[in-house]
């Protein structure tokens, strides 16, 4: 398993709620991790901290353009 990987594979509406999550619980709240865990739904503290160090990760690498972007595929219609 990757560490990509790590924390399991996530649904879109546990991505939302993570989202919203963020929002309302800031890095000074109190007990973060595991508010932003109940929040989303089975998901742990840990796994949420770790998604959350993912994003950053991801974040960094677009902002420095060292992410590479797609390849997309262009076709012409006639």
């Amino acid at each position: 398993m990757s560490s990509r990987d790590a924390s399991g594979s996530w649904t879109a509406k546990q991505n939302k709620a993570f989202e919203k999550a963020l929002a309302v619980y800031d890095k000074d709240s109190p007990d973060r991790w595991i508010n932003i865990a109940k929040a989303v739904g089975g998901k742990t503290a840990e796994e949420v901290k770790k998604h959350y160090e993912l994003l950053v990760e991801d974040l960094h690498y677009i902002e420095t353009g060292q992410f590479p972007c797609p390849n997309y595929q262009t076709t012409s219609r006639g």
